[in-house]
């Protein structure tokens, strides 16, 4: 018997099956998607690799496997990495390694995750009988007393619980042990991330005629077990998440699992509680800010079946649930959903892959969808259902534009314009709560010289230092260098030295200046980097009341504050000139998104934007979150431009540390694929990518445009994969389907 293995490697020249004879004593226990261990190339080492075929007969084995480590993979496993590793341009290994357990990826077998056990303490002898020799005075020691008498109402307790919880010693229950009393067990522990939530649990809420006409309609998909594409269009606030609830319950009582992906961390916690309060204990949630033992408990809990819900981030898609009969995409149109990192999937496409092919609904719900959804929507190639009504009858907020520019001229050089100033101070004398976004994070967008106009750079990268009044650094926010603020300018020797721009620092500290009074909470990335700290800045916004909130994207969406009635966008302009095609598309979104989170109860709410743009379309669009208006403006420049959704964008990034290397191997990328003569793909010429230069690296890039299918797929893999066999030094080329940036 031989074997077709794939190596586990990130060696673009090493992505296709190598053929290893099966030993005879192996015969009987290795399987398709089985981890082995097998000699491979010059060196000792044996590597890692997974079968993914077994067959009688090879014309190429010379080598034995070595070892079996598990049998990891199901069919459906290796069916999906194959085609994840044609459609992203990537080795089928890197697509397995998505689907292993947490923690399980490291080829050193020292490092991978396990179960967690510990020592739990039992009564060896019936309780009856311990108590008549208490009683009897047979037990003298009062520590053995007290230990004895917790376990006779306790038994079974972690052993470092015990200790805790009594006050007593290892020691004390050797003794104990010795003398027959209790006996010790080692018992799996498992890590729950959940343990912490102490939940109220809810009922049901009463759905109003939109929402109840929205869940027959995806609900006859579910019970008829039937594949379906649903869009859920609905204002912010319009009962989407009540809606899952339900959808959820039905799929739970025709004996069906469910999945919901949701964006970010930052947006888990509130929707965690929510199902945790409709559904108990019946879930796993599964995000990178958990430890990988918990990562790894909950992968398990889902693979045994003890889970009948799943909520987690992107990578949640690869959970190995059986059974699932819905899967709903929260926040749709979110660019976290695309991975940035090898393979660059997007969620989207792989769950439209397993609802097909497992025959369940998928629903994609977003209060401001991804043009190219609704495009598709509209064309019936998903079924489009609306909500254009808030749920509990509360208004949409009113949005006021505020042109910063006649700010300026009557004088007001604050960041706050004199309107959103009047309404903060509006909302401390009523005890209400106010949220203010910005698209940035730390103190000063940028540092320059007034006089020279030299701007503070990272000598890594091509890229403007950021100013963190925290130590009083600038930092790179890409390759992470920092330095101190100098002194004099660097290249004229002046001292006129400016900040410019603002970030959540700056915001923070300008909202103490002009009210000292005002409590506030920041929440950014520098401000949610310990576990749990997103959940505890949002639930001590909430429970203590706090004046003022002030954050980036992550106060965007998905949360719900009853008693927040304000909204202030202190810069509204910030990801209109990114240099993509998709600048106007974000900007309607972040500013639909972080709007909707005022007056989402009784009260109405008021969002101001301010910007120097005020007749921009899509900020005037957001204005009255009118999606359909701001649609019909840029789905007519998509055509003109031929954009997504009328085509598809594969970009080709080339990187090296040597300037002339990445310029050659860029022309000869683009000189190919002109010779492949393919007439269905655009190919423009290479030029160095917006950012060019980052950790002392240089970046080209070449944009192809085409209608992604097996012929356009294969011809960019060909070219690109004949580069790699080529083995030139100390370029990477990573090629990236219609990626979250162009820069």
């Amino acid at each position: 018997m031989f074997a077709q293995i794939m190596i586990n490697t990130n060696a673009k020249e090493l992505n296709k099956v190598f053929d290893y004879i099966v030993p005879t004593e192996m015969e009987k226990t290795i399987s398709i998607g089985a981890r082995v261990f097998v000699p491979f190339g010059k060196g000792k080492n044996l590597s890692e690799g997974y079968v993914l075929d077994l067959k009688q007969e090879s014309e190429f084995a010379n080598k034995e496997i070595a070892k079996i480590e598990d049998n990891i993979l199901t069919d459906e496993n290796i069916e999906l990495a194959k085609l994840m590793a044609e459609k992203y341009f990537c080795n089928v290994s890197d697509c397995i390694r998505l689907m292993l357990p947490p923690g399980n990826s490291s080829k050193n077998l020292t490092k991978r995750i396990k179960e967690k056990t510990s020592k739990f303490v039992y009564l060896a002898l019936d309780k009856s009988v311990v108590l008549e020799d208490l009683e009897t005075n047979k037990v003298k020691s009062q520590k053995h007393i007290k230990l004895l008498k917790f376990l006779i109402d306790n038994d079974g307790i972690e052993a470092s619980d015990l200790e805790a919880i009594t006050e007593t010693s290892r020691a004390v229950m050797k003794t104990l042990e010795k003398n027959g009393y209790i006996i010790f067990k080692d018992e799996k522990v498992e890590r729950n991330p959940l343990i912490h939530k102490n939940v109220k649990r809810d009922k049901k809420l009463e759905l109003n005629d939109e929402q109840l006409a929205a869940f027959d309609q995806i609900n006859f998909a579910l019970e008829n077990e039937e594949f379906a594409e649903y869009l859920l269009f609905g204002v912010t606030g319009s009962g989407k998440t009540e809606i899952y609830l339900q959808l959820i319950e039905k799929a739970l009582e025709i004996g069906k699992k469910a999945m919901v992906l949701v964006p970010e961390i930052s947006l888990t916690p509130q929707i965690i509680d929510r199902f945790l309060a409709r559904f108990g204990n019946r879930i796993a949630v599964l995000h990178s800010k958990l430890s990988d033992g918990e990562r790894f408990d909950e992968w398990n809990k889902i693979k045994e079946n003890r889970a009948d819900i799943i909520i987690g981030a992107r990578s949640a898609i690869f959970a190995p649930v059986q059974n699932l009969g819905i899967l709903i995409i929260d926040e749709a149109h979110d660019p976290s959903y695309k991975s940035d990192m090898t393979p660059r999937y997007h969620a989207k496409e792989l769950a439209r892959y397993l609802a097909k092919k497992n025959n369940f609904p998928l629903v994609l719900g977003s209060a401001t969808p991804d043009i190219v959804d609704y495009y598709k929507a509209k064309n019936f190639d998903k079924e489009l259902v609306e909500l254009n009504k808030r749920a509990n009858n509360a208004q949409l907020p009113d949005v006021k534009i505020i042109d910063m520019r006649h700010e300026l001229a009557v004088g007001n050089r604050s960041m706050f314009s004199l309107e959103l100033q009047e309404e903060i101070e509006k909302n401390l004398k009523e005890h209400k709560q106010t949220i203010l976004f910005i698209n940035r994070r730390g103190f000063s967008t940028f540092v320059m010289c007034r006089d020279c106009g030299h701007v503070m750079k990272c000598h890594n990268c091509n890229i403007a230092l950021t100013y963190h009044s925290y130590g009083n650094r600038l930092k790179c926010h890409y390759c992470g260098y920092e330095e101190r603020i100098p002194k004099v300018c660097p290249e004229c020797g002046s001292n006129n030295i400016k900040y410019f721009g603002a970030g959540t620092q700056k915001v923070e500290n300008e909202i103490h200046k002009l009210f000292p009074n005002a409590s506030t909470i920041r929440m950014d990335i520098d401000t949610v980097s310990k576990k749990n700290s997103h959940e505890k800045i949002l639930n001590k916004f909430k429970d203590e009341n706090i004046d003022i909130l002030i954050g980036t994207q992550m106060v965007a969406k998905g949360h719900h504050f009853p008693n927040v009635t304000l909204v202030g966008i202190v810069a509204a302009d910030g990801s209109l000139n990114i240099g993509d095609y998709r600048a106007e598309e974000r900007t309607f979104q972040t500013l639909t998104q972080v709007s909707g989170r005022a007056g989402r109860e009784k009260e109405k709410g008021r969002v101001i934007i301010q910007t120097y743009n005020p007749d921009n379309y899509s900020i005037v669009c957001s204005q009255k979150q009118d999606y359909r208006k701001f649609y019909e403006g840029e789905i007519q420049l998509r055509k003109t431009l031929n954009y997504p959704p009328f085509c598809d964008i594969i970009l080709i990034r080339i990187h090296s540390e040597n300037e002339a290397k990445v310029k050659k191997v860029s022309e000869k990328i683009y000189e190919e694929l002109l010779k492949q003569n393919n007439k269905n793909i655009l190919v423009y010429k290479p030029v160095p990518s917006p950012i060019d230069k980052i950790q002392n690296t240089y970046r080209w890039r070449i944009v192809v445009k085409c209608k992604l299918n097996r012929n356009s797929l294969n011809t960019i893999n060909n070219v690109v994969r004949s580069f790699y066999e080529s083995r030139i030094k100390d370029v990477s080329i990573i090629v990236d389907s219609n990626p979250n940036n162009m820069l």
